[in-house]
C-alpha cells in the first residue's frame, strides 16, 4: 500500500506532503488546478519517462519521494537478490531526482538502481490507469496486452515469443547455408590456410613473455657479466670497498660501546648492514658466473621472434593477439562446418517449429479460456453502467504464422462490442461513441484491476465522459474496489467523490508572476463544501449544500 509521497519542486508543486490510507480516495479540484500533476509524480517515481520540463520554473531539479509497505514475499526476495536493503515492517521507499538538465537518478532505500529496476519493483506496487486507457484499448496490441495480463499469461506469452525467435534464426541459418554454400566453402578453405599456419608457428601468449625477457638477456649478456663484476669490486673486492669501510666503522664502535652504551644500537645496525652488503655481493658473483654469452641461442631468439612479428604482419594484428585470433578462426570453422551439413540444420530448424507450435497452441488455449470469462464479466459489468442493451466479445482471430510473423501468439486479440441486444458484434474502434467507450473502457479496467495483485490502484479521470446515475455507479465500483485494495481516483464527478471514504482537494495559488498548486485533506464539512462546488459551479447555494450532504450521506 502507498504510505507517503513527498513531491518537492515538480511542475507547478512546490513542497507536498501526502499520507495515504487503505479504502477509497479521491482527488478533487477544479479543471487546471493540478490533479493529474500528482498522478504524473506518482507515475515518475515509479519509473516512467522523465524530462526538464517536469522541473519546477527557476529550479535546479525536482525530487519525488513514495513509501509503501510491502505485502508481497516475492517482491521482498526479489529486492534481497539485488542487494536492497529492506525489512518486511519497515516498507520500502521509492526515490526519483529529475535535473533541470533532463538527466534523471533513481533510488531504493537509499541504494541507486536503474530505471529497469525501479519499473520491476514498481509494477508489484501500483496500477495506474490514465484518462486515455480508453484511446489504447482501439489498439490491437493493447488489448492482446490487457488480456495476457489479466489472465496471468505474460510469463507464457514471453516463452512464445522466445521460441518463436529462436524458430527464426534456425530458419535463417538453414537458408543461409542453402544459398551460400559456394561462399561459405570458399571462407572455410581460407580458414584452414590460417590455422594451420599458425598452428605451425605453435605460439602461445605465455611464450611471447618468455620470449622477449630471454631475448632481452641475451642481447645484453656482456654489459650484465661486466655490471655485476663492477659491483662486486665496490661492495667487496676492490681497495676501498664498502665492506672494508664498515668492518672499520664496526671495529671503533665495538671499543666506542666499552664508554657507552647508548652506541650498542647502532653498532648492531652497522653490523647488520654489512652483513646485508656481504649477502649482496655473494649474490651478485653467483650471477655473474651463470650468465653465458651464447651467441648461438641468440640468434635462435632472434629467428623465432622475427617469424611472430612476420605472422603478425601478415595477419594485420599485434603478436600478442594471434592465439586469440587462432581461437576465433577455429570457432569461426566449427560454426560453417555445421552449417554446411543441411540435413541437421533442417531437423533443428523443424525442432524449433515445433516447440514453438507446442508452446503457442498452449497460449491460445488458456487465452481462449480467459478471454470467455473476461467476456461474461465485462458484459455484466456493462449493463450496470447503462449499457445494458450492449454485449462485450474478445475475439481470437487466427493468423498465418511462419518466421516472419508469430511473435506474439497464433491469434490476433480483438476486443469487440454490439450496442443492442441481438446484434453482431464489431470491432471496439467501429462502433462505440466517445461516452459509450469510457464506460466500457472503465467496465474493462475494473474487472482486470479485480484480478490484479497489486495493491495500489490509481484511477486518473477514467470517468470523463459520463454522469448522472452511471456515474453514481462508478463511484460505488470503485469503493468496492476499495474494500480489497487500496483506490485513488482523480475525478470531477460529485457522484464518485461522494462514494470515497477520504478526500483531498487540489487548488492553484498565484504567487506574483508564478503558480503554485496545493492539496489539503478535507474533513467533513470541507468536503460538503467541495461537493457542493462540484455540483453547483462558482455560485454555492443552500440547496447545492444539502444536495451535497444527502450525497455524501448515500455514499
Amino acid at each position: 500500500m502507498l504510505n507517503r509521497l513527498s513531491i518537492r519542486n515538480f511542475v507547478l508543486v512546490d513542497r507536498l506532503e501526502l499520507d495515504f490510507q487503505p479504502g477509497f480516495s479521491v482527488l478533487t479540484g477544479e479543471t487546471g488546478a493540478g490533479k493529474s500533476i500528482l498522478v504524473d509524480a506518482l507515475a515518475c517515481v515509479l519509473g516512467e519517462r522523465a524530462d526538464s520540463g517536469l522541473v519546477r520554473a527557476g529550479c535546479d531539479r525536482a525530487e519525488v519521494s513514495a513509501e509503501f509497505s510491502i505485502p508481497q514475499a516475492e517482491l521482498l526476495d526479489w529486492l534481497r537478490e539485488h542487494d536492497i536493503a529492506v525489512e518486511a515492517e519497515e516498507g520500502l521507499l521509492l526515490r526519483r531526482v529529475v535535473e533541470a538538465s533532463g538527466r534523471s537518478r533513481a533510488y531504493l532505500n537509499g541504494s541507486p538502481v536503474t530505471l529497469q529496476q525501479l519499473r520491476r519493483v514498481a509494477e508489484s506496487l501500483v496500477d495506474i490507469h490514465g484518462q486515455h486507457a480508453h484511446q489504447s484499448l482501439l489498439r490491437g496490441d493493447a488489448q492482446r496486452d490487457l488480456l495476457d495480463a489479466h489472465a496471468r499469461l505474460r510469463p507464457l506469452a514471453d516463452e512464445v515469443a522466445a521460441c518463436w525467435r529462436a524458430w527464426r534464426k534456425a530458419q535463417e541459418r538453414l537458408e543461409a547455408a542453402q544459398h551460400g554454400a559456394q561462399s561459405a566453402a570458399q571462407e572455410r578453405d581460407l580458414l584452414a590456410l590460417q590455422i594451420g599456419e599458425l598452428d605451425m608457428l605453435a605460439f602461445s601468449a605465455g611464450e611471447w613473455d618468455a620470449l622477449n625477457h630471454e631475448h632481452q638477456r641475451l642481447t645484453h649478456a656482456a654489459r650484465l657479466i661486466e655490471g655485476a663484476r663492477q659491483i662486486v669490486d665496490l661492495l667487496a673486492e676492490g681497495d676501498s670497498a664498502c665492506s672494508a669501510q664498515l668492518g672499520a666503522a664496526a671495529h671503533t664502535l665495538d671499543e666506542l660501546t666499552g664508554y657507552d652504551s647508548a652506541l650498542i644500537e647502532t653498532a648492531a645496525l652497522i653490523a647488520s648492514a654489512r652483513a646485508d652488503l656481504d649477502e649482496a655481493a655473494s649474490a651478485l658473483r653467483r650471477y655473474a658466473e651463470r650468465i653465458d654469452l651464447d651467441p648461438q641461442r641468440l640468434s635462435e631468439a632472434e629467428k623465432r621472434l622475427e617469424a611472430i612479428f612476420s605472422c603478425a604482419r601478415k595477419f594485420r594484428t599485434s603478436p600478442e593477439a594471434l592465439p586469440g585470433l587462432l581461437a576465433d578462426w577455429r570457432r569461426r570453422f566449427d560454426e560453417i562446418a555445421a552449417d554446411a551439413d543441411i540435413d541437421a540444420l533442417r531437423m533443428q530448424a523443424e525442432a524449433a517449429r515445433a516447440a514453438y507450435l507446442e508452446t503457442a497452441k498452449r497460449l491460445s488455449a488458456k487465452r481462449a479460456k480467459a478471454a470467455k470469462t473476461l467476456t461474461g464479466e465485462v458484459s455484466r459489468l456493462m449493463g450496470q453502467l447503462a449499457l445494458g442493451g450492449g454485449r462485450f466479445e474478445i475475439g481470437l482471430i487466427p493468423l498465418e504464422v511462419d518466421t516472419a510473423h508469430g511473435l506474439h501468439g497464433l491469434e490476433q486479440v480483438e476486443f469487440r462490442v454490439s450496442g443492442l441486444a441481438g446484434h453482431e458484434t464489431r470491432p471496439l474502434a467501429k462502433v462505440v461513441s466517445g461516452g459509450e467507450l469510457s464506460r466500457i473502457s472503465l467496465a474493462i479496467q475494473v474487472v482486470t484491476s479485480q484480478a490484479a495483485s497489486v495493491p495500489t490502484l490509481i484511477f486518473d479521470e477514467v470517468d470523463v465522459g459520463i454522469g448522472g446515475g452511471v456515474a453514481e455507479v462508478v463511484g460505488r465500483l470503485l469503493h468496492g474496489l476499495g474494500r480489497e485494495r487500496q483506490v485513488l481516483c482523480v475525478t470531477h464527478l460529485p457522484q464518485v467523490a461522494a462514494c470515497a471514504e477520504w478526500q483531498w482537494q487540489v487548488t492553484k495559488h498565484f504567487e506574483g508572476n508564478s503558480v503554485r498548486s496545493s492539496v489539503d485533506a478535507l474533513d467533513a464539512d470541507a468536503r460538503v463544501e467541495e461537493i457542493a462546488r462540484m455540483l453547483g459551479g462558482v455560485e454555492i447555494t443552500d440547496i447545492t449544500r444539502r444536495h451535497a450532504r444527502e450525497m455524501l450521506a448515500g455514499g
